[in-house]
């Protein structure tokens, strides 16, 4: 029975290489594969998935108009697909995540999603937001901080690479606008920690 996953994590934890080798498993095994990314991220090109370690896969673009029931149920009466596979799902709408809970149950084609959990405001993008509401399983895939815990914020640098915590909601980025920390050095970097009583 098919399922939607939903494999969160901060930024540089190896969502985009987990999603490649998923889609490599299924291709290995003669199954056919659809792999999704965001219009609006093309950091490595148009209409590529690519991982930090060099692994990369062409990809079907999704933006906020894009109805993906559709376009995969025809896709599927054309040649019937084995495995849906989105990154930067956190780019999804709400509509969006519907839709693909519908492939999953209507057309019982698992689809795996890949994707930041929150913003660097710490706060939820709209497709994680549903896609923990609504995915049958949730995955987090860990990074560390650079003091070693668990990173699971991501603070936006600006040019000087001082962290800001106001502006756009998105705005594409690699390592040289962001970094994955974990929630006390997230707080610390933004002044949000609590002055100890005495």
């Amino acid at each position: 029975m098919a399922q939607l996953y939903f494999y969160y994590s901060a930024m540089n934890a190896g969502k985009s290489t987990a999603l490649l080798q998923s889609s490599y498993n299924y291709q290995e095994r003669g199954m056919r594969t659809l792999v999704f990314t965001a219009e609006i991220d093309n950091r490595h090109g148009v209409g590529i998935v690519s991982s930090r370690i060099g692994l990369s896969s062409p990809a079907l673009l999704f933006n906020r108009q894009t109805s993906l029931f559709e376009l995969l149920e025809k896709e599927h009466r054309t040649q019937p697909v084995d495995c849906v596979l989105i990154d930067e799902c956190q780019f999804l709408t709400r509509e969006q995540v519907n839709e693909l809970s519908d492939v999953v149950d209507q057309l019982d084609i698992p689809v795996l999603c890949y994707g930041l959990r929150t913003d660097f405001r710490g706060d939820l993008f709209s497709g994680s937001h549903y896609l923990l509401a609504w995915a049958d399983k949730l995955i987090e895939l860990k990074t560390v901080c650079h003091c070693g815990r668990k990173a699971n914020c991501v603070l936006r640098l600006d040019a000087q690479g001082n962290a800001v915590h106001e502006g756009e909601q998105v705005v594409i980025g690699g390592n040289e606008s962001y970094v994955s920390v974990c929630r006390k050095h997230y707080k610390i970097a933004l002044g949000l920690t609590r002055k100890e009583s005495v």
